[in-house]
């Protein structure tokens, strides 16, 4: 869909994540020098791509809190939607006893599935994405709306590839969707690897038998950054179901992520996903050691005129600055 000859876009933000590693809800935790939450430049960064809608996927008990310190500061900027994530809300079955929170990052997804009808971007709540990655994937779906093939061509969805070094925390370790691409730019895997960190001077992950094993810093990493159209809700339910349907899955405590998800939906040929490369450095707040980091860079940021220091102080057009790192 149009709208006034330019394509309809929509950022969607999870945010209904738990934050158990860093305490609290880390999304609403100030980081910017009048109060700015690191979801507050992810916005302004899709507004200045072109972003005209923004869906944040929260828990419904968060509601109040949520919408009075992001959601009103934003309101007059660009139209502010919510979904709510529920453990109930599942394609089959009902949620086992012992069950206590959502299903991950699909399901997360899959929440905002009435009420997103175009193109959209999907990112997590508590990331600094860079604002050349919101650039290269509006850009990226923008083309594929206007080429849409309905004839019942393989779908086609993007996001941005980030190296893995640019991604890690010096404060501990995090779990990294680690990307395959070939020689045109698709995914062709993606693989969810766990502990990722620094050991005595090797970059190693964990695998679930306590093993660690070295891993590539220049590996292509995914960060829950991806662009999609609305069929992908039905390739991730279907996928959902046979995740909540398999006799390997905890149903007490496993999770359905987002990476991992496209990645049997490549295996089986139902999609491409191609990988937009970009030099963006990515930042989180996975560790609370990790807040004095995250303000640091984006107060060099303000220096260096890229943001206000009063990021909702002016219209976009007016805040509108280069973006080099």
């Amino acid at each position: 869909m149009k709208k006034g000859g330019e394509i309809v876009m929509t950022l969607v933000i999870m945010a209904a994540g738990m934050g158990n590693r860093y305490g609290g809800l880390k999304q609403i935790d100030p980081l910017g020098p009048n109060g700015e939450f690191i979801i507050d430049y992810s916005i302004y960064d899709a507004v200045m791509a072109g972003c005209d809608r923004v869906v944040f996927i929260i828990k419904e008990e968060n509601y109040d809190i949520f919408r009075e310190t992001v959601g009103k500061r934003v309101e007059s900027r660009i139209k502010v939607e919510y979904a709510f994530q529920r453990m109930d809300d599942l394609p089959t079955g009902t949620p086992p006893d012992g069950r206590v929170k959502p299903w991950g990052t699909t399901q997360a997804v899959l929440a905002c599935r009435d009420i997103v009808k175009d193109s959209f971007m999907v990112i997590n709540a508590d990331d600094f994405y860079g604002r050349e990655a919101f650039a290269v994937i509006y850009d990226y779906l923008s083309e594929l709306e206007k080429t849409k093939n309905t004839s019942g061509a393989k779908r086609i969805y993007c996001m941005p590839g980030y190296i893995l070094k640019n991604t890690l925390s010096d404060n501990g370790h995090v779990s990294r969707g680690i990307c395959r691409v070939d020689k045109n730019g698709s995914l062709t895997s993606i693989v969810e690897r766990k502990k990722i960190m620094r050991n005595n001077g090797f970059t190693q992950y964990c695998d679930k038998n306590g093993s660690w094993h070295d891993i590539d810093e220049e590996s292509v990493a995914s960060m829950n950054f991806f662009g999609f159209d609305p069929s992908v809700f039905g390739l991730l339910e279907a996928g959902f179901k046979n995740f909540l349907n398999s006799e390997d899955t905890d149903l007490v405590t496993g999770e359905y992520l987002l990476a991992p998800a496209l990645g049997e939906a490549i295996a089986a040929g139902e999609c491409e996903v191609r990988v937009i490369p970009t030099d963006a450095k990515w930042f989180g707040v996975t560790y609370q050691a990790d807040r004095a980091l995250a303000k640091e860079f984006i107060n060099n940021l303000i220096k260096r005129g890229v943001y206000p220091e009063k990021l909702w102080g002016k219209t976009a057009t007016d805040r509108a600055g280069a973006y080099t790192v």
